[in-house]
């Protein structure tokens, strides 16, 4: 005998079809793929979310001394621990690592011309002014120019500013430690962030591998 279905049951069978489909279509679509969303979110400057400010030093891995900013515009790696000029205040330019660093003396940015050398500005707006915070193996931080790719922030033995046409990530020139000035202590916006201040505990682990030499 031949199989019959009246309407109703035909209508019933029709959406349990569809419901099917439906739910085969969303099983074989690719989940989100967050690590994209984050790093081309991390290209836009973000103009909606809060400032995060933080103020700190930056101690150069090749001069032993650390990144100033000063007022004739000039910008080098010879200031002493505590130095005011060497106080830098650090603002994030995304919810990334990309980050805008002025001298809090001075008020000038630290930004990077289209030759490679870095210069103070006063606006420090661009993408000139802006660089991606790498936080290398070895425990030291690389500063990458958001607008000038694979060219970074880089000072010689003798403290003064290397071309950032001329630098690589893997070089001494490049590697820099986040220290609070002296006196300062770490307020709660801080702890999400590691700070080093030598001299270290040569027992500890973190000296046999990133101690500055």
């Amino acid at each position: 005998s031949k199989m019959s279905f009246s309407p109703s049951r035909l209508s019933y069978l029709l959406l349990h079809f569809l419901a099917f489909c439906f739910q085969a279509q969303v099983t074989i679509q690719s989940p989100p793929n967050f690590t994209q969303h984050v790093r081309e979110q991390s290209q836009v400057t973000d103009q909606l979310s809060r400032r995060l400010i933080r103020t700190y030093q930056l101690y150069s891995r090749t001069s032993g001394k650390h990144v100033q900013v000063l007022g004739n515009k000039k910008i080098n790696a010879m200031a002493e621990d505590g130095d005011i000029h060497a106080k830098l205040i650090v603002e994030t330019d995304t919810f990334g690592s990309r980050v805008r660093i002025k001298g809090a003396e001075t008020g000038y940015y630290i930004c990077m011309n289209k030759r490679g050398k870095l210069i103070g500005k006063r606006n420090g707006k661009g993408k000139d002014c802006v660089f991606t915070e790498i936080v290398l193996e070895n425990n030291y931080t690389a500063l990458q120019n958001a607008k000038y790719e694979g060219w970074y922030m880089a000072f010689t033995r003798k403290g003064r500013p290397r071309k950032g046409s001329k630098t690589r990530q893997h070089q001494r020139e490049v590697h820099f430690m986040k220290r609070l000035p002296k006196g300062h202590q770490a307020s709660e916006p801080h702890r999400h962030f590691e700070f080093i201040n030598y001299p270290f505990n040569r027992r500890s682990k973190r000296t046999r591998h990133s101690s500055p030499r």
